[in-house]
């Protein structure tokens, strides 16, 4: 497996349309299968509104299929505090940090592509 029990994920649904929700999960990996993991953690919603990032607030458990191709999976630090991770605009650029050992930028190409 390349996702083990107990590592920290970002999970981003890609969308097939402009229309299309973006969402994304960032959760502790509970239980790793071939096809399939089970996650907990927070799920983020885009708020076209207020252009950020609206995290859930509970956490969830959600069960994530490794087989497609609908979904972009980062690795964060075993250091990560999950609590504290959210969506930031850093000079221009959107990232996911906790505001210590994890920061991603999530966008390569700036906020608004």
């Amino acid at each position: 497996m390349l996702v083990d029990v107990g590592e920290m994920v970002h999970v981003v649904e890609r969308r097939r349309f402009d229309t299309d929700l973006r969402r994304h999960f960032f959760g502790v990996a509970e239980r790793v299968e071939l096809n399939a993991m089970r996650v907990r953690g927070y799920a983020f919603l885009y708020d076209s509104g207020t252009t950020l990032y609206i995290r859930s607030a509970e956490q969830r458990t959600r069960v994530i299929s490794l087989t497609g191709d609908g979904l972009i999976i980062n690795l964060a630090p075993p250091e990560t505090n999950i609590e504290e991770v959210r969506y930031e605009d850093q000079e221009g650029r959107l990232v996911v940090t906790d505001g210590g050992a994890f920061l991603l930028d999530i966008n390569e190409f700036g906020r608004n592509r």
